[in-house]
């Protein structure tokens, strides 16, 4: 379940997420003072910390962009300078063992990025307003994703995409994905979206056509299980913003990409 910024700001999550994001560096304006109450870490000033550390600006079409010099940007530049090194590694290893390497990544700010959409609304979430954002079909990439996503190729890694968008935003993903310049296996063997009409048989134990009870966690290792032990693939780096696209196994190495502006649990 996706949670928006307010709902998060409105109990004691809101204290992990201002933690999170000091841990990234971002600001921590007027939270020197001493609080003897349970207050939580006001709302306004962590919309600023989290502008400050997305460097966010209006461009000239009014549509908010991250800096290419924000520690945002530094924090992914880290993330996959690290991840390039891993994955060449990764992949001779593998292949000396015999397997077949793959990475998988998420795509919603893993991939594509949506703070336009998280700033236009406040930092709230509607699932019509979603829907039509996406398939706008024109979110900027997530900086160095498509790049990375073109090196795991050119390293013979076979890359595959676990998204929590559903099925019928297959088209609008594909066109995006296209228009950043990730266009590898975007096909329906690679690119999995969640399909609660018709569920894959390997998610039988919490969906069944019309009857949809996975979690985020059960949904996407379950996918990443099948992978595994259905494709043959050795899933040698798994990447997401959010540790729901990361917890439950099945991927030798995890990268949890930034995102202080909400929560999929």
């Amino acid at each position: 379940m996706r949670k928006s910024l307010k709902a998060v700001a409105a109990g004691a999550a809101c204290v992990v997420a201002g933690a999170a994001l000091y841990g990234a560096g971002a600001a921590t304006a007027g939270q020197s003072t001493a609080n003897s109450t349970h207050e939580p870490y006001n709302i306004g000033l962590l919309v600023k910390d989290i502008d400050t550390y997305y460097g966010t600006t209006a461009d000239s079409n009014g549509v908010y962009q991250a800096s290419p010099d924000s520690p945002y940007a530094k924090d992914l530049a880290r993330i996959d300078a690290d991840a390039r090194h891993y994955i060449d590694r990764a992949a001779r290893k593998a292949r000396h063992k015999g397997e077949k390497p793959a990475v998988v990544f998420d795509i919603d700010d893993t991939l594509l990025l949506s703070l336009d959409y998280e700033k236009r609304y406040n930092y709230t979430y509607n699932s019509a307003t979603w829907a039509d954002y996406v398939n706008r079909a024109d979110r900027p990439a997530v900086f160095g994703s498509p790049e990375l996503v073109r090196y795991a190729e050119a390293e013979g890694v076979e890359v595959f995409y676990n998204s929590g968008l559903s099925e019928a935003q297959r088209t609008a993903a594909v066109e995006n994905l296209k228009k950043i310049g990730a266009d590898v296996n975007l096909d329906a063997g690679h690119m999995f979206l969640k399909d609660k009409a018709n569920p894959p048989a390997y998610l039988k134990d919490c969906a069944v056509p019309g009857t949809w009870n996975c979690t985020t966690v059960q949904y996407k290792s379950g996918t990443r299980e099948h992978i595994e032990d259905d494709l043959g693939y050795e899933i040698i780096a798994n990447f997401g913003d959010q540790y729901s696209d990361l917890d439950g196994g099945h991927a030798d190495r995890t990268y949890k990409l930034p995102n202080p502006t909400y929560f999929v649990g």
